[in-house]
């Protein structure tokens, strides 16, 4: 079976992103140190573009963080994603988090390459 790839797109509040961006400074070594992490991005403050049929904006605004992390199958992202949640580096990093509640909108989609 091929790999796939988790791309997680989170909006954050305006008022908490300077201080997420911070935060992700402690916490992207430490993902990519214990997950096969390919990136981790954050907006630039570019205006996106959007075409399409439809293009609708989200009611929140185009997610301003993006990474992407490569797993064997979604049995193993489902494991490790337990383990790193109850791992003690980890929860000391996530007690660090600016604001856990700045999260407007996250969503994880699992994608295979071609």
């Amino acid at each position: 079976m091929a790999d796939i790839y988790e791309i997680r797109d989170y909006t954050i509040e305006p008022e908490w992103f300077p201080a997420y961006q911070e935060w992700a400074k402690l916490v992207v070594p430490w993902l990519k140190e214990n997950m096969d992490v390919i990136d981790f991005w954050v907006d630039e403050g570019l205006d996106c573009d959007a075409g399409g049929s439809d293009p609708r904006q989200p009611p929140h605004g185009q997610p301003n963080v993006c990474w992407i992390i490569r797993w064997s199958s979604r049995e193993e992202r489902d494991e490790k994603w337990a383990e790193v949640q109850a791992n003690p580096e980890f929860q000391q990093i996530w007690s660090k988090h600016p604001n856990e509640n700045a999260y407007l909108i996250w969503n994880a989609r699992f994608m295979r390459s071609l």
